[in-house]
C-alpha cells in the first residue's frame, strides 16, 4: 500500500470538465508532478491565442505545465519518465499512445462521463438527453488499445431531471466526476481495486456517443414532439438545436433553438406548420403534437425569449420550419 499523497500523479485533460477535478485533486494534497494539455491555439473571431481550462487552472495552483504537440514525442516522452510518475489520470483529452499510458507503475484511468459500456464515444452527456434518458452517470477506468474499452474501476449513477440540458447536467456530472476521480486514486493507492473488463458484451446493443457536427443538430419537424424536445435540451445552450426558416416556398434564414415544451396531440397540420398569436406564444407543429418555443436565436440576432422576439417579428405567421 503506497502513501496515497506521495503518489507521483500526471494529470492530463483540457476542458472545464478535467479542470474540475484537477483543482480538487490539489485542493486535497495530492501531488501533481505535472499537468498535460493541448498546445495554444488561435480561437474566436480576433484568432486570439486561446488556452485550454486545464492550463489556466495549472498556471493557476502554479504546477509544472507539458503542452506537446505530438504525444509520439521523444522530448516530452523523455520529460514523462525524469518524472517518475506513479499514476496517470486523464480526462477530456486526446487519445493517448500506450507508451503514454502505460508508462506509470500503477497505469493510467479515465473519468468518461457516462455509465461505460453504455455511450462511448466523444459526446456522451448530449446522446444520453438526446435518446430521453433518465439516468447517466460516470466511470473511471484503466486505459487500454481501445477507445472508452478499459476495465471499470468505479462508477457513480447521476438522474438526468426533466429540465436538465447539456449545461446543467454537464456541471453537476463535472463534480460528481471529480468525487469519483477523488475516490478511484485513493483505492488504487490502497491495493483496493479489482478492475472489471468491459467482456462479453454484445456492441450492436449499445448506444454510441459519437461528436457532435452540425447537421446532427437539424430539427426533423416529422419526428415526434418529445423527441425533437429532447434534441433541444441535448444541445442546449451549446452547439444548440436549429431549423431552417422558409417563406412563400424560399428558404429565408435559420434559427437556433435552446427551450422548448411539448404538448402531444392528434395534428392535422404538415410538420413545420408556425402558429403565432403574436405576442407571446410560437409553436411549431410535429408528428404528434405542438413544440412551443420558449428562446431562440434567428440568425444574425440575439438569444431571446419568444416574447421579445415577436416585439419585432412581424411576419412570423407567414413561416414554416424546415
Amino acid at each position: 500500500m503506497m502513501n496515497t499523497k506521495e503518489l507521483r500523479i500526471v494529470f492530463m485533460g483540457t476542458p472545464e470538465f478535467a479542470a474540475t477535478s484537477l483543482r480538487c485533486l490539489v485542493a486535497e494534497g495530492y501531488n501533481i508532478v505535472a499537468v498535460v494539455t493541448t498546445p495554444d491555439k488561435p480561437a474566436g473571431r480576433g484568432q486570439k491565442i486561446h488556452e485550454s481550462d486545464v492550463k489556466i487552472v495549472a498556471k493557476e495552483l502554479g504546477l509544472p505545465l507539458l503542452q506537446p504537440e505530438k504525444l509520439r514525442d521523444e522530448a516530452f516522452l523523455s520529460a514523462l519518465r525524469a518524472l517518475q510518475p506513479d499514476l496517470g489520470i486523464v480526462i477530456a483529452f486526446r487519445m493517448l499512445p500506450e507508451v503514454v499510458w502505460a508508462m506509470p507503475k500503477l497505469g493510467t484511468f479515465n473519468l468518461h462521463a457516462s455509465l461505460l459500456p453504455e455511450y462511448r464515444g466523444a459526446a456522451p452527456i448530449n446522446w444520453a438527453i438526446i435518446n430521453g434518458d433518465t439516468k447517466t452517470g460516470v466511470t473511471t477506468f484503466l486505459l487500454n488499445h481501445e477507445i472508452d474499452k478499459g476495465a471499470i474501476i468505479g462508477q457513480r449513477e447521476v438522474d438526468i431531471l426533466p429540465e436538465d440540458n447539456i449545461g446543467t447536467l454537464y456541471d453537476r456530472l463535472m463534480y460528481v466526476g471529480a468525487g469519483l476521480v477523488l475516490t478511484t486514486v485513493e483505492d488504487l493507492a490502497a491495493g483496493n481495486v479489482t478492475p472489471v473488463e468491459q467482456m462479453h458484451i454484445d456492441e450492436a446493443t449499445l448506444r454510441p456517443a459519437p461528436k457532435i457536427f452540425k447537421e446532427d443538430g437539424r430539427i426533423d419537424w416529422s419526428r415526434r414532439a418529445e423527441d425533437i424536445h429532447n434534441l433541444v435540451r441535448g444541445l442546449s445552450p451549446y452547439p444548440a438545436a436549429w431549423s431552417s426558416i422558409f417563406k412563400c416556398g424560399e428558404e429565408c434564414g435559420s434559427v437556433k433553438i435552446f427551450a422548448t415544451h411539448v404538448e402531444p396531440r392528434e395534428m392535422n397540420v404538415a410538420p413545420g406548420t408556425v402558429y403565432t398569436d403574436g405576442r407571446a406564444e410560437l409553436r411549431v407543429a410535429a408528428a404528434d403534437g405542438w413544440v412551443y418555443i420558449d428562446e431562440l436565436q434567428l440568425a444574425g440576432k440575439r438569444r431571446m425569449t419568444t416574447r421579445e422576439l415577436l416585439l419585432g417579428w412581424r411576419d412570423a405567421s407567414e413561416v414554416t420550419f424546415a
